[in-house]
């Protein structure tokens, strides 16, 4: 008897002279190729969709009115900022409804450089969640610091050649496209060559200096803050990321640039995620909730989580509900509060209970050393004193749920010879410590806005060379709290007189965890408690120091190389 190909079989079966596979019942589907809604059946064979209208299945599901959307596409993210490795992330986000992310690795690459890149890859094969991967374009981000690896041109085409490498990630040394470093010139260059696209990163960038990142093959961005930044952007030719994360909210501030004309070239994003988010309010689900309360139309939001991202990256097969694309569906009951209810994966319904997935075993441990072993730091000459050598001097202010910092300018508080920190004044000591090559560099100034009263904070997660921050009031903390992140591989951890309060060890590239979602989320709970008994009030402080050290987001950043003034891209004095 002749056996029928996957083809013929669905061919058969969307004629309706066969059962289909399985038959979704009662649907109230979400088209978002026309952006209207309609009552009809959903026919499944194998992983793929072959029907829409009225079908009947060996497997029938009754779906009693339910919405039934695409699976949700996140179009821009760090996967290690959620702490979670690949499989955990996967299995914790598709519970939400997404059932594919295209993520930028650069946090992991530059640690490990191309190893990190093919741990995250082997760890991401075979997910029920698609993990795609854009090629890190700024490893390191600038000259300004020093990071554990470099990638090139060439290192990214090798990437290029890998099936889950899409494109050419965010572009964020827009002065070095618009100076026309060559090595930037060679990847912008190589994304052309290889026709796929290459997302960017440029903040307040305007005028003709856009035109000209734009021209250079830079197809998005996700750095926006204002509708008239939007606006721009878009009419220049850009697709608008619209981030909403766990440090950086611009939903509120850009929906009004989005309009029913617009708003195919816009996607909603979360770039940075940490887990007790996820965990408790969810992934995308969790914007489109609150898009749609700020006043965008429903089914608008969900084609700027599915098709639009889809057509972004030239997913073919995804992002839509129709004859030919993958099965990958969401269910809920309240258009104006999605809430997923059944989530469908290749046409298997994903049980919602606690994650199962296995984590990193010994072998990936042996495998990739350069990403389990990633702390080294010269302790001999650790100091956190600050000489005083004038009286005023330049500190990093920290605005609420922004990455943008201010560079102001204020009296140091000195004493025996040193600038302090000053709990009246709400400015505690900032530390960069590079950890990738004990080299011994660190880079001190102060930061204001933290809240912080006594005690140190510190974090292997430092965007984008993930060298060492640390906030403190004394230097004695500050130097255990540093003793203690090395000790356990990487991570974050509190410390207040001498005692540490809280800690979570990320022994993947000081980055990630390979423990389950829930218990990285209760050690980071118990972190976030212990920082706010030292005052700190910042709901996620961690998150923010995090970026306290990425040069390419204004005004004021510390590296391990001192202070950075990101607008003039060069390094500037901490003393005036």
């Amino acid at each position: 008897m002749q056996i029928k190909s996957k083809l013929q079989k669905r061919n058969l079966q969307a004629r309706g002279l066969e059962p289909s596979d399985c038959v979704l019942k009662n649907c109230r589907l979400i088209d978002v190729f026309c952006g209207e809604i309609k009552s009809t059946d959903i026919a499944i064979c194998d992983d793929t969709i072959i029907g829409i209208g009225e079908y009947s299945g060996t497997d029938e599901i009754d779906c009693h009115g339910a919405y039934v959307a695409p699976g949700f596409i996140e179009g821009h993210i760090h996967i290690e900022s959620s702490m979670l490795n690949p499989k955990q992330f996967a299995s914790t986000v598709l519970r939400h409804g997404t059932t594919c992310v295209v993520c930028d690795p650069h946090e992991i690459a530059n640690v490990a450089g191309l190893a990190g890149i093919r741990y995250l890859v082997e760890e991401s094969n075979d997910l029920q969640c698609a993990i795609y991967i854009m090629a890190p374009s700024c490893v390191p981000a600038t000259h300004l610091e020093n990071g554990g690896a470099v990638l090139n041109s060439i290192d990214l085409e090798k990437m290029l050649q890998m099936p889950q490498v899409i494109g050419i990630a965010e572009m964020m040394n827009f002065p070095g496209v618009l100076l026309q470093d060559d090595e930037v010139m060679r990847k912008l260059a190589l994304g052309q060559k290889m026709n796929v696209p290459v997302d960017g990163h440029a903040p307040g960038l305007s005028g003709k200096d856009l035109q000209a990142y734009i021209g250079s093959g830079i197809m998005s961005d996700h750095e926006c803050t204002t509708p008239d930044e939007a606006r721009e952007k878009l009419s220049s030719g850009m697709y608008l990321f619209i981030r909403e994360g766990s440090a950086a909210k611009n939903l509120e501030d850009l929906l009004p640039a989005v309009t029913k004309k617009n708003s195919h070239r816009c996607l909603l994003v979360t770039d940075d995620c940490h887990p007790e988010k996820l965990l408790k309010e969810g992934h995308l689900d969790r914007i489109l909730r609150k898009a749609v309360k700020l006043g965008l139309d429903p089914v608008t939001a969900i084609q700027m989580v599915t098709v639009n991202v889809a057509n972004y990256f030239g997913l073919t097969g995804r992002g839509a509900i129709a004859p030919g694309y993958r099965a990958d569906l969401v269910l809920f009951d309240d258009l104006q509060n999605i809430q997923p209810e059944n989530v469908f994966s290749g046409g298997e319904q994903i049980q919602t209970g606690p994650c199962l997935e296995t984590v990193s075993g010994n072998v990936l441990r042996k495998k990739y050393p350069e990403v389990f072993d990633s702390v080294h730091v010269d302790l001999k000459n650790l100091s956190f004193q600050i000489p005083a050598e004038g009286k005023t001097v330049r500190i990093i202010r920290v605005k609420k749920d922004q990455l943008v910092t201010e560079s102001v300018e204020l009296p140091a508080r000195i004493a025996g010879g040193f600038a302090i920190a000053d709990e009246e004044r709400d400015l505690a000591k900032l530390a960069v410590i590079e950890r990738h090559h004990a080299t011994g560099n660190i880079g001190l100034g102060f930061v204001q806005g933290m809240g912080l009263k006594r005690g140190a904070l510190a974090s292997t997660v430092g965007h984008d060379s993930h060298n060492i921050t640390v906030v403190g009031m004394n230097d004695d903390d500050m130097d255990l709290v540093v003793r203690t992140i090395i000790e356990q591989k990487g991570g974050f951890a509190v410390v207040s007189d001498g005692v540490v309060k809280a800690s979570l060890v990320l022994d993947v590239a000081g980055l990630m965890s390979t423990k389950d979602a829930k218990t990285v989320s209760d050690d980071f709970f118990s972190l976030l408690e212990a920082a706010a008994a030292l005052g700190v009030q910042i709901q996620d402080p961690f998150i923010l120091m995090s970026f306290l050290a990425l040069p390419v987001i204004p005004h004021l950043k510390m590296t391990d190389l001192g202070l950075v003034d990101v607008d003039e891209f060069r390094h500037t004095s901490l003393w005036i």
